[in-house]
């Protein structure tokens, strides 16, 4: 089954460009536009994607509240990657810290699109872990945020959930995680979901973002 992908840009030309680049690939299908977050939240429950790559500023709703509507409204939500012209820009981290799963630049070469909504869809690594690490360490709370601290504390990690928590923040793979601590494939997703739980994450996107903001993974 092909990757379902969502476009929500309020730029005509970004999106036909967007849907060139991804139907050219024989695993991805672009089952829908829009051109504001406005009109997100009836197109996924119609057209069910499994990815809406989403424009971070828009007009009338912005892809930071456009994510927060889908993730609320919207059962079983889509993978949600959000599109930036500038890579250190507040509102692709705050887009990541209401529940996206990654950031793509306009300005990313075609295989690098593909790469990220593939990527998404899986769900079995970060995207752009530097680029992750550098926008927590720009625009997180510096030492960590009280809220944050308690999830953590709540979560009670075990010592091998811990080191699994921190692999992930470095964006390696579950597979790449498991060559590391020399485990077997299915004990990472099994330590992978223990963590998801304990942290009440989406995905390691999440988990990771957790991670900075708790102060549990430095981000500098």
């Amino acid at each position: 089954m092909p990757v379902t992908v969502l476009l929500v840009d309020d730029e005509p030309l970004v999106r036909a460009g967007l849907r060139a680049v991804l139907e050219a690939q024989p695993d991805i299908e672009v089952v829908g536009e829009a051109a504001d977050g406005a009109g997100v939240i009836p197109l996924v429950r119609q057209l069910r994607p499994d990815v809406v790559a989403m424009d971070v500023r828009m007009p009338l709703l912005d892809g930071i509240e456009a994510t927060r509507a889908v993730l609320r409204t919207v059962d079983a939500p889509p993978k949600i990657l959000v599109i930036t012209t500038f890579e250190n820009d507040e509102y692709v981290y705050e887009a990541l810290r209401a529940g996206a799963d990654g950031f793509l630049l306009k300005r990313a070469r075609p295989a690098e699109i593909v790469h990220a909504v593939r990527l998404v869809a899986e769900g079995e690594s970060l995207l752009f872990p530097a680029s992750v690490r550098q926008l927590a360490a720009q625009y997180g709370d510096e030492g960590g945020n009280r809220a944050a601290r308690a999830v953590m504390e709540r979560a009670r990690l075990t010592e091998r959930e811990a080191e699994v928590l921190r692999l992930m923040a470095r964006g390696l793979s579950n597979a790449e995680i498991a060559a590391r601590l020399v485990v077997g494939t299915e004990t990472v997703k099994s330590h992978v979901s223990s963590v998801l739980a304990k942290l009440g994450a989406r995905d390691r996107t999440q988990a990771v973002i957790a991670a900075y903001e708790s102060g549990f993974v430095a981000p500098g």
